[in-house]
């Protein structure tokens, strides 16, 4: 059994209830820092392991969020599941749940019996909508964030649909909302003894995202329209067609155009007047990158990238997934981690992108079955004797 024995939040006990991603990244973070994560999941598993693509008839879904814990399978809806809950709750110091607002609630252990239980205890909610507001009970999967927060309406060609991300961005980076809301209530409660109710929703986070568009209709009443792969602000900045393949060119700001000018041996026009201001540039964007498109179409990706490289100019070939993954930056960065699983084999997963000298993220144990660990967590951390256990098992609480 792999103990959480070291890292910056050893000694750390969280009580993971959550499903998907955003909840269960959250709860992988702080595990990945040295917290003990029993995460809870019906005895047939959470929706996400019946997800594909499989390896072995495991869902690679559940090896991306949900290393460093241990799993207990418990049927929320048995009878006998209230009292185990209320045990877990009283062993933690954090809950992690994404339910839609009202749901633990009904279920009998909402935050204020959480507080009766265990009265520092932090509870860190994620749900969609948040746990105020008019919206606030309504379902939200991550699609529903970035279309109704302005995320898709800002992706994609100027001329075409409202475009969803590539990933699920918005689950991502609510996930990492929920771990720096819960670090931030660890510190509170470590200097105060106070637990408290941390609340994130998928729609305030992808909003506070939405960068200068935002502000330009907060400051200035302005629409931004859809601009592509163009920057907002500068130009020229595009994806260029080389000879092999497609490469991403910065060169919008005053000093890189004339650097990428010469690289194209056309020092004419970093001196046209047209194109001395960013105002300019940004006027005469299709010009611009037709004569940019002329020349990459000339040579290869990797002729591109050696003289940009060498001007100073800011460029990357557009890399396929594939690509990326077998890179030696990647690998320089330990951006892909390994663990053994004692049934499954080797499980390769993206690494924390969170680098700390002194405490970094470790990797301690794989990502668990259904009910691999009941015998740790009904036994060892609850106490119970292998008679109660077999008994919950029979009774198909477990």
């Amino acid at each position: 059994m792999a103990n959480a024995t070291t890292g910056p939040l050893a000694g750390v006990k969280v009580l993971d209830l959550s499903r998907f991603i955003a909840g269960p990244l959250c709860a992988q973070i702080l595990a990945d820092f040295g917290a003990e994560v029993v995460k809870i999941e019906r005895p047939g598993g959470e929706d996400s392991r019946h997800h594909g693509p499989y390896y072995r008839d495991e869902s690679i879904y559940m090896f991306l969020y949900h290393r460093n814990k241990y799993d207990a399978s418990l049927d929320t809806r048995h009878p006998e599941a209230l009292g185990i809950l209320e045990r877990l709750i009283e062993w933690a110091d954090v809950v992690v749940e994404n339910y839609r607002p009202g749901t633990i609630e009904k279920m009998g252990i909402g935050y204020e019996r959480m507080k009766e239980l265990n009265p520092d205890i932090i509870l860190v909610s994620i749900s969609g909508f948040g746990q105020t507001g008019p919206d606030s009970r309504r379902a939200l999967f991550d699609a529903i964030s970035q279309a109704s927060s302005g995320l898709m309406s800002m992706t994609g060609e100027p001329d075409g649909k409202p475009t969803l991300s590539g990933t699920y961005i918005a689950d991502y980076t609510t996930g990492y909302q929920g771990a720096i809301g819960a670090l931030m209530a660890i510190l509170h409660r470590e200097r105060t003894g106070e637990g408290q109710l941390v609340d994130i929703a998928s729609f305030d986070t992808m909003f506070s995202a939405l960068g200068i568009r935002l502000m330009s209709e907060l400051m200035l009443g302005q629409d931004m329209p859809r601009s592509g792969s163009r920057d907002l602000l500068t130009a020229p900045v595009n994806v260029y067609e080389a000879a092999d393949g497609p490469i991403y060119v910065q060169a919008g700001t005053a000093s890189l155009f004339p650097k990428l000018c010469e690289v194209m041996k056309r020092p004419e026009l970093a001196d046209d007047p047209r194109f001395a201001t960013v105002e300019g540039r940004m006027a005469h964007q299709e010009y611009l990158e037709g004569e940019i498109g002329a020349w990459a179409a000339t040579l290869t990706t990797d002729e591109i990238a050696r003289l940009l490289d060498d001007a100073g100019v800011p460029y990357a070939k557009v890399a396929t997934v594939a690509e990326v993954a077998r890179s030696p930056q990647i690998a320089a960065r330990d951006m892909i981690v390994e663990s053994e699983h004692p049934e499954l084999g080797t499980i390769r997963m993206p690494g924390n992108p969170v680098k700390l000298e002194k405490t970094p993220p470790t990797v301690r144990k794989a990502p668990p079955r259904v009910g691999e660990d009941n015998e740790y967590v009904y036994r060892t951390i609850l106490g119970m004797s292998g008679e109660d256990v077999d008994r919950l098992h029979q009774a198909g609480a477990i």
